[in-house]
């Protein structure tokens, strides 16, 4: 069982770096935006903060194991 957890942490970490990704791009438009950018850059923002919180609920299940009891169905 130890390596399928290996795994999953592994998977939960590539996750955790891709969210960090995201959140770094949503600044990048949020300050182009507040720059007073194309207002274009807000709804691309707002893509990227869904996205992120996305991956952040896959990186908390998975590192969690089941987080809404549905562990064998």
């Amino acid at each position: 069982m130890a390596g399928i957890e290996d795994a999953l942490e592994d998977l939960a970490a590539r996750l955790a770096d891709i969210a960090a990704d995201l959140d770094d791009l949503g600044f990048e438009h949020l300050r182009e935006a507040a720059a007073g950018g194309d207002p274009a850059h807000l709804a691309v923002e707002r893509r990227l903060a869904r996205a992120r919180r996305a991956v952040s609920r896959a990186v908390a299940a998975l590192r969690a194991g089941d987080p809404d009891g549905t562990s064998g169905i």
